[in-house]
């Protein structure tokens, strides 16, 4: 079986989890969630704890069981505590500018200013005008988003210039090797 299948996922106090069929609800103090899940798998509630189980041992079955066991452990993530991804932006004259329910305002070294606007359920800040910081309650949303604006000038190998996560560390190339 499946390790990561196996284990309960707890639920904690303040959360309530709704299944119907296979469509799990969970509503929290961050939200509310809802996903439908393969119906080959039985979802359900036991002592405060969520139990996945699976009616075969078919190889799909088998890779289905842990996904769904972390699908569901990562919406009750969301709607206790959210997620959080946050950018840096590296480059002379690149900046982020976000003022209240105006879309992200990006300056990275094209003839004009990249404008994204905040998808329903994000949260996006920018602290300073070199950071950005991207919060939600669905964790793939929130990866969505940040992936989605890392890509308007991902972080180039000879000088670093881009976006990057915050933490990325980008493997540098050296450069010419100059004529001798």
């Amino acid at each position: 079986m499946s390790r990561i299948g196996r284990k309960p996922v707890p639920v904690p106090r303040g959360v309530s989890v709704t299944i119907e069929g296979s469509t799990v609800v969970v509503k929290g103090p961050e939200g509310e969630l809802s996903q439908t899940f393969r119906p080959e798998l039985k979802i359900t509630q036991q002592d405060g704890q969520l139990v996945v189980e699976r009616g075969a041992d078919n190889k799909e079955q088998r890779a289905l069981h842990g996904l769904t066991r972390a699908l569901l452990a990562n919406m009750i993530t969301g709607v206790t505590a959210g997620y959080r991804r946050g950018l840096e932006i590296i480059g002379v004259g690149y900046r982020a500018e976000k003022k209240g329910d105006q879309p992200l305002v990006l300056s990275v070294g094209f003839s004009h200013q990249v404008r994204y606007p905040e998808p329903k359920g994000i949260k996006i800040t920018t602290p300073t005008l070199t950071s950005i910081v991207i919060e939600g309650i669905d964790k793939q949303q929130v990866g969505q988003v940040a992936a989605e604006i890392r890509a308007f000038r991902p972080p180039e190998p000879y000088k670093g210039k881009g976006i990057r996560y915050t933490g990325e560390q980008v493997r540098r190339k050296a450069g010419k090797a100059g004529a001798k």
